[in-house]
């Protein structure tokens, strides 16, 4: 199993989106970055589970956990002309761009921050904090997954 970091601003969908969507599952759509679709192309499998960070917000971070539950297809909205995530390029017969099927999970207790996590020495090479760094999906180690549920468990200082 691999684990993830996908990223969303909340006032353009968050975990309370999925979370009121029809089984709890929805599509990953408008991911226009190379690397990050390659990671859902050639990475990311069903089962594979992954953190729902919301981004671009008051205070950033990790709200829940979301299982992948369909693999890597085209993603439809590159294709629709009114859509902010088209891309002319992109065509039926030669797909540009892809999206996965992602249902919640569960909740966390509580948001892990990303000052939070900035502060922890164990996720010091998580590519998350790193300076820079912007991608929208991204892989997690076991043990930062692991010690990032821990923290999600107790009370922030």
């Amino acid at each position: 199993m691999n684990y993830w970091l996908m990223k969303s601003e909340p006032d353009a969908y968050s975990l309370d989106d999925l979370a009121n969507e029809p089984k709890k599952t929805e599509h990953w759509d408008g991911i226009r970055n190379y690397q990050a679709r390659n990671f859902m192309r050639d990475d990311m499998k069903k089962g594979d589970l992954a953190f729902f960070y919301h981004s671009n917000c008051a205070e950033p971070g990790i709200v829940g956990i979301v299982e992948v539950v369909k693999e890597a297809y085209p993603d439809h909205t590159a294709w629709d002309k009114k859509s902010k995530y088209y891309d002319e390029k992109s065509t039926k017969e030669n797909p540009r761009w892809l999206m996965v099927d992602v249902k919640l999970k569960k909740r966390l207790k509580r948001n892990v921050t990303l000052r939070e996590m900035k502060e922890k020495l164990p996720l010091k090479d998580m590519r998350l904090v790193a300076r820079g760094n912007r991608l929208s999906i991204m892989p997690v180690a076991k043990k930062e997954w692991d010690y990032i549920l821990k923290l999600a468990e107790k009370t922030p200082k």
